[in-house]
């Protein structure tokens, strides 16, 4: 049974709910339906679950209008998608955009929800129908078989004078029968003509010992053999390596692999001593400048090299005189081509496969019906949608603003907590440090916690950073429990009027349980105001793995009734990638969490924030 049917714009007026069902929702599904869904860029979805809830909607781009039903998650309800389609169209017959009320559709709702329960109730009597049928089939043809076969293990040569069994004959292994024949030398013309091959030619070829399927030409055998015994003998005529000899009377062609630098009597070294520049302003305070010039004059010959072949096909007048009059309506089968291009142009940008294919069908959703524009074609309408669409997802809906959340904490008096988190090797510690150079610029006390109790040399990695940047480091060594660890190093810092705690914790792999049950308890006790995901650029579907699988995590071994998931993103390593830059795209989509910040370098001075701009630019080269 339905709950609840209602028709709004995309602007978010409600212009229609059915009132004899007009039940009331439990929590507010229609809302987060928008908000993680439609909005997400996730509307190519079949469905949407919400508690005990499904959702299902259906668009009309033209008039911007959609169309949600939701019914009880329990019940299997066959007839949804057919009166969605038949509301769709009944509606879209007598909307107006200037009227505000359609209570006159009531009627018609009711005539439309009879007729698609009757077609529902008769799909589901004729599955019921159809799955004994098949399984009977199924019976009827596995005993076929099974009578087959005996009838072939019996009397193999049976097969030759009864025409009369030439269904079994083919079921029951033909391809071997004309094989045997061959290799005997008779010729079977029934056969010939059914495979439309000359077996007699066959046969010949094979008697001079011609390669078949599987098999070795005889000449090409005995070449073989003769060619593998000069081989070996060449082989043995090299010299062999010889051994290393690592005592005093060492042969002097080893003095090539000292490669050490040449020091001079007075203890002097012609090796020039690299000095440390000044750091400098860090990158995420400086503006980026973005020239978008140059990458539109490469979509433009990418996308008339695009249309060359489009053009042959069609002729010119007929591509002039579409451009110019525009398509009535977008339909699938038009919009299939340009996709599948820009599927392909995302892949080769590092985006996964799954979050490439999800974006397509939502393009798909939002252009489909939609009256193309005169002077327009399609390849550039649909750039144009993913374009937004990427815009949408990338930009960030709420504050990423640091230090506003650094100053509010300290005006209660606590610091502000941040723990860094991750996989093995992206980078944590050193990222760690970036941000605690920033967050000095800025005139911020800072303190650093070592968190990491598990791999050996992270405290001394983080003592290093933190006696370099002159900035405090709590540490307890290695084999303690790094949520208490944390824990002690907050209650310092608060002593200390420290404003700003930075935890680096160990890197886990996304599949490692009791380290993942280890990050959510040092999560759930201390309430950081900040879970960092540093990720790298460098990875392609395995970020989509890493991200959805660290907040599935999280979620399930959370403790407390108020789950805390990531809340950002670190991309490390962002400049060893060139145009790779799908990672972004792909972890902030399936997240829902902003890049926070970019790691683009080894200095403490290389972090930036996300340009989107540019990443869509780019993702769209």
């Amino acid at each position: 049974m339905l709950e609840q049917l209602l028709i709004f714009t995309r602007g978010g007026l409600i212009l229609w709910t059915c009132k004899e069902i007009s039940n009331a929702l439990k929590g507010s599904p229609i809302d987060t339906l928008i908000r993680s869904c439609l909005l997400e860029e996730r509307s190519g979805e079949v469905s949407f679950n919400y508690g005990a809830y499904t959702l299902k909607w259906t668009f009309h781009n033209d008039l911007g209008l959609v169309f949600v039903a939701v019914y009880q998650r329990i019940l299997q309800l066959l007839y949804v998608d057919d009166l969605l389609s038949l509301v769709k169209q009944s509606f879209s017959e007598i909307y107006d955009p200037k009227r505000m009320s359609y209570d006159d559709f009531d009627e018609t709702f009711r005539q439309l929800r009879m007729e698609a329960e009757a077609r529902g109730e008769e799909l589901r009597k004729t599955k019921q129908v159809v799955k004994p049928l098949s399984s009977s089939v199924k019976k009827q043809v596995q005993v076929s078989i099974e009578g087959g076969n005996k009838k072939s293990s019996d009397g193999g040569g049976s097969k030759k004078d009864d025409e009369g069994k030439k269904v079994s004959s083919l079921t029951n292994g033909n391809h071997h029968k004309m094989e045997d024949d061959v290799a005997n030398g008779k010729e079977n013309t029934d056969d010939s003509n059914n495979v439309g091959l000359d077996v007699s030619k066959l046969a010949k070829l094979r008697s001079k010992g011609v390669r078949g399927r599987g098999g070795l030409r005889k000449a090409d055998s005995v070449g073989s053999n003769k060619s593998s015994k000069v081989n070996a003998a060449e082989l043995s005529k090299k010299a062999t390596k010889k051994n290393r000899v690592w005592d005093d009377a060492a042969p002097k062609q080893q003095e090539k692999l000292d490669f050490t630098d040449s020091v001079d009597e007075n203890g002097g070294s012609d090796h020039v001593e690299v000095v440390a520049a000044d750091q400098g302003e860090s990158m995420m305070d400086k503006e980026e400048v973005f020239s978008s010039d140059s990458e539109s004059d490469d979509d433009d010959e990418a996308r008339s090299d695009e249309e060359k072949p489009e053009a042959k096909k069609k002729g010119w007048f007929s591509s002039v005189f579409q451009s110019i009059t525009g398509k009535a309506n977008l339909e699938r089968v038009d919009l299939e081509p340009a996709l599948k291009a820009l599927k392909e142009r995302l892949m080769t940008k590092n985006v996964a496969e799954e979050i490439a294919e999800k974006l397509c069908e939502s393009v798909e959703a939002s252009l489909e019906g939609k009256k193309l524009a005169s002077f327009t074609r399609i390849s550039s309408t649909v750039q144009g949608a993913m374009e937004e669409a990427l815009i949408r997802i990338l930009t960030p809906r709420r504050s990423i603003d640091i230090m506003r959340d650094v100053h509010a904490a300290k005006e209660q008096r606590r610091p502000y907590v941040v723990v860094f988190v991750g996989v093995n090797g992206v980078g944590k510690s050193t990222n760690l440090a970036k941000v605690a150079y920033w967050l000095q610029q800025h005139k911020v006390s800072v303190m650093m916690a070592a968190c990491d109790t598990f791999r050996s040399g992270a405290v001394e990695q983080l003592r290093t950073h933190a006696r370099r940047l002159q900035i405090p480091i709590f540490e307890k060594g290695y084999e303690k429990d790094p949520a208490v660890v944390a824990k002690e190093a907050i209650q310092e810092a608060t002593r200390n009027g420290s404003d700003v705690v930075l935890v680096d914790t160990a890197g886990r792999m996304q599949d490692n349980e009791p380290l993942m049950r280890a990050l959510s308890k040092l999560i759930n006790l201390n309430k950081p105001d900040l879970v960092l995901f540093v990720g790298e650029a460098l990875v392609g579907n395995d970020a989509v793995d890493q991200l959805s699988k660290f907040n599935q995590k999280l979620s399930d071994l959370s403790t407390s009734g108020n789950t805390r998931l990531i809340d950002g993103i670190l991309l490390t390593k962002f400049d060893t990638i060139d145009d790779k830059v799908g990672a972004a795209l792909s972890m902030v989509y399936i997240s829902g969490a902003p890049v926070m910040f970019v790691g683009c370098g080894q200095s403490y001075t290389d972090l930036k924030k996300l340009n989107v701009k540019a990443i869509v630019k780019t993702l769209l080269k």
